[in-house]
């Protein structure tokens, strides 16, 4: 089965999640940091992992707010898809409604008694692995 890359996208950060080769779990690879609003550096980034991968498929949060509207963020998931579809022919980009996944990530942090310092830099790349990894549930 192919790899799939899940995405939070923010505006000054990207978190990142691969799942494994059978499509049954995703992990954390990286909160990529940008200047904000360049998303032509975190567009660079992900065609790094696809090329490097073999990714076929991309996931990408699409932060709707709790009453389903949809914000300028959705705009910016909306854009950011269509620079993907651009930019690597051939990929398939999926919007994954991420309401929530912050909130997941951050929960199991606490659990798991990471520092809040230490929450700060891994939470977007935990909301990555919670976007895909909801995704890859979803296809079971």
């Amino acid at each position: 089965m192919k790899k799939i890359l899940g995405l939070d996208l923010g505006s000054r950060t990207c978190g990142i999640a691969m799942s494994d080769s059978l499509g049954m779990l995703a992990h954390g690879v990286e909160t990529y940091r940008f200047k904000d609003g360049d998303y032509q550096k975190p567009l660079e980034r992900v065609m790094e992992l696809v090329k490097e991968n073999g990714i076929e498929e991309i996931v990408l949060g699409y932060p709707k707010h709790m009453n389903n509207d949809e914000g300028i963020r959705c705009q910016i998931s909306r854009d950011f898809k269509v620079m993907l579809e651009e930019a690597i022919p051939g990929i398939k980009v999926i919007l994954k409604d991420e309401r929530l996944t912050t909130k997941i990530a951050q929960d199991t942090l606490i659990f798991a008694d990471v520092s809040r310092k230490k929450r700060k830099e891994v939470i977007d790349k935990m909301a990555a692995v919670a976007i895909l990894q909801g995704y890859l549930d979803s296809l079971r």
